[in-house]
C-alpha cells in the first residue's frame, strides 16, 4: 500500500528539502522560457509533448497519446531517476494539469514515491522554497526498467460501448462550455461523448488553486459516483492531460484510482463517432 500522499504542501516541501533528497521535476506545459527564467531550484524541465506524449494521428490515441514504455523509461534515466527516487513534480498552474499527468505515469509505472506540489511554482515561492536560472544536472543513473502501464486504462471502444449504460459513469473534466460545446480552443468539434457526465477539474480546487481537504474530495465523488463500481469509472479530458488532476484528487482523497482515457475528446471527435453537439 502506498502511504505517501500524492499531494505535497509547500511547507512540508520546504522541510523535506532541509532533510531528504528528492528530484523535483518542473512539468509547465508550453512554459520552457519560463523554466529557463525562473524555476524551482534544483528541479528539471519535463516537456508535455515531448517526454510525457508520443505525438503522432491525432485520430489514433488524441493530442497526447502516452509515449512508449522504452520511451519513458529513456525519460526517466534522463532525469536521474531511479526505483527509489523521491519525486517532487510541479507546474506552474494552480491546478497542477501537467504535473499531474508525470505523477499518473510514474505511479502507472509502479513508482510509490512521488508528490504533485499543492497550489504549483507559485505557492512553493510564496512559501520561501528557492529559485534559480542555473542549468540543473541530473545525477547519472542506470536503466528505468519498465514492464507494464499498471493503472487502468480505458480505450475509444470501450468508452463507446459502456459510456450510456447505468452501472458505468464516463466524467469529463472540462469547463462546462467546452462540455456543451460552446466553445472549443483546441479540438475541430465542440461537444461531448454521449452519456459523459461534466465534473469540471477546477472543482477540485478552492479558491485559491489549492486542492480541496482529501475529505471534502472524497465525500463530492462518492456522491457522484453513487453505486457505481470504481472499476466502472472512466476519466478523461481533451487529451489525457487534465484527466490526470482528477485521478490525483481521487487518490488524495483515499479513493480508488478510475480508468483514465488517454485519448478523450480530442480522439473521439476525430472518429465520427456519436457526439453531443451545441444546440
Amino acid at each position: 500500500m502506498n502511504t505517501l500522499l500524492p499531494i505535497i504542501k509547500p511547507a512540508d516541501l520546504i522541510a523535506l528539502s532541509q532533510s531528504q533528497d528528492f528530484v523535483i521535476i518542473d512539468a509547465s506545459a508550453g512554459s520552457k522560457s519560463r523554466y529557463e527564467k525562473e524555476h524551482l531550484k534544483g528541479s528539471l524541465f519535463a516537456d508535455v509533448n515531448d517526454d510525457l506524449a508520443n505525438i503522432g494521428d491525432f485520430a489514433k490515441g488524441g493530442r497526447h497519446p502516452l509515449p512508449t514504455l522504452n520511451q519513458f523509461a529513456k525519460v526517466l534515466q534522463r532525469f536521474g531517476i531511479a526505483k527509489s527516487s523521491h519525486i517532487i513534480v510541479y507546474d506552474d498552474k494552480n491546478g497542477g494539469n501537467a504535473a499531474a499527468r508525470l505523477w499518473w505515469m510514474l505511479r502507472a509505472i509502479g513508482h510509490k514515491k512521488v508528490q504533485v506540489i499543492d497550489g504549483g511554482f507559485d505557492a512553493a515561492v510564496k512559501a520561501g522554497f528557492p529559485t534559480s536560472n542555473a542549468r540543473e544536472i541530473a545525477k547519472v543513473v542506470g536503466p528505468y526498467e519498465i514492464s507494464d502501464w499498471s493503472l487502468p486504462l480505458a480505450d475509444i471502444d470501450e468508452v463507446e460501448q459502456v459510456a450510456k449504460r447505468e452501472e458505468y459513469i464516463v466524467i469529463d473534466v472540462r469547463d462546462a462550455n467546452r462540455f456543451a460545446g460552446l466553445t472549443e480552443p483546441i479540438d475541430l468539434i465542440a461537444g461531448h461523448i454521449p452519456g459523459a457526465r461534466n465534473i469540471p477539474f477546477t472543482e477540485n480546487l478552492d479558491g485559491a488553486g489549492s486542492f480541496l481537504a482529501p475529505e471534502i474530495l472524497k465525500h463530492k465523488y462518492l456522491k457522484a459516483l453513487g453505486n457505481v463500481k470504481p472499476e466502472n469509472v472512466i476519466v478523461h479530458c481533451g487529451s489525457g492531460i487534465t484527466a490526470c488532476h482528477t485521478l490525483l484528487a481521487m487518490d488524495y482523497a483515499g479513493l480508488p484510482i478510475p480508468k483514465l482515457y488517454v485519448g478523450s475528446w480530442s480522439e473521439w471527435s476525430r472518429n465520427n463517432k456519436q457526439m453531443v453537439l451545441a444546440k
